[in-house]
């Protein structure tokens, strides 16, 4: 038996672990396909989520950081009634998109540029998270199994 893990990528940025996201796999299935996005990994630590917004203007997206979830809301104010469409392809519905985030995190920018929303996102790992090296040193001395040093 294989396992698709492609819809725990849909919704997650940040994310290299795929133990941690194991269990949001019936949430990630379920997330409506409106509209649609790309998420790009730009560097080690960097990524660009892109969303499709043809017919919203700046003023009618709302993105906003909560915690660890980036929430990206849309919606357009009602068309005049004077319009009488033949056929009307392109959606201008209001939409809500929840990811959800990494630790350490940040939202850099957001531009909406020829109908495409690209948000910055950039993992900034602490200091003290980060792995350091450790010296190991020849014959200065023995350790015990209780930690203390033992110099010859």
């Amino acid at each position: 038996m294989t396992y698709d893990f492609t819809p725990l990528f849909r919704s997650a940025i940040g994310f290299d672990r795929l133990a941690t996201m194991a269990g949001n796999v019936a949430n990630a299935q379920a997330l409506p396909s409106y509209p649609p996005y790309n998420i790009e990994k730009t560097g080690e630590t960097n990524y660009v989520l892109t969303m499709a917004l043809a017919g919203f203007r700046p003023e009618d997206v709302d993105v906003v950081q909560e915690d660890n979830t980036l929430v990206v809301r849309g919606s357009v104010p009602e068309n005049s009634g004077d319009r009488e469409w033949l056929h009307r392809g392109i959606a201008t519905r209001a939409f809500e998109r929840r990811f959800v985030l990494a630790d350490h995190t940040e939202i850099d920018q957001a531009d909406l540029v020829n109908g495409l929303l690209s948000i910055m996102v950039r993992q900034v790992v602490p200091e003290a998270a980060r792995p350091r090296r450790i010296p190991v040193r020849s014959g200065a001395g023995q350790i015990s199994p209780s930690g203390t040093v033992y110099t010859a």
